[in-house]
């Protein structure tokens, strides 16, 4: 039964994320819409507002709660795995992408009501969170005892440096586009 219910946890891991990528994505054109002049801001605005609805209902929230069921019953078959530190930090890990999760749909509503707090470069800034999130868990999943805390940290905190860069740049290569 275990290896059925770590697919099922692996599937909707992936469609979790990606609806989790992309949304934050459609967050990004959503606030970039809002710089259109009438009526294409109207009726980009309102598109969006659909996508992001139908992406977040549809797609994203139910996988997180079949990964969560997946995850915890998973955990309720192999108890063990409650007793190893990785664990710990993964399931740490776990909480701060629920959170993260949690945040997207509150900007969702934000821009709902027309309140857009964040530019567009917060937005890919924002959405490389859950790529870091990403890497830490399944590294962990993968390696876990196997991992150099030092190392996976100092990889982690390149990573994000890494990708703050590459949106910096994209930024610079909008810029001088526009």
């Amino acid at each position: 039964m275990y290896p059925y219910i770590l697919s099922i946890h692996i599937i909707f891991v992936v469609c979790w994320m990606a609806g989790l990528f992309y949304m934050v994505r459609l967050f990004i054109y959503h606030t970039e819409a809002q710089e259109k002049p009438e009526p294409d801001r109207t009726i980009l605005s309102k598109q969006f507002e659909i996508m992001e609805r139908k992406l977040w209902y549809i797609i994203t929230v139910p996988s997180m709660f079949i990964v969560l069921a997946a995850g915890i019953t998973m955990l309720y078959l192999a108890p063990v795995w409650l007793q190893q530190p990785w664990m710990h930090i993964k399931l740490g890990f776990v909480v701060g992408l629920i959170i993260y999760h949690y945040i997207c749909q509150n900007k969702m509503k934000e821009m709902a009501a027309g309140t857009y707090k964040w530019t567009s470069t917060q937005l890919r800034l924002w959405n490389e969170v859950a790529t870091l999130f990403l890497f830490a868990i399944v590294f962990l999943a993968v390696l876990k005892d196997a991992v150099n805390w030092i190392y996976g940290l100092v990889g982690l905190v390149g990573l994000a440096v890494v990708l703050m860069f590459a949106v910096k740049l994209y930024k610079h290569s909008r810029t001088k586009k526009g």
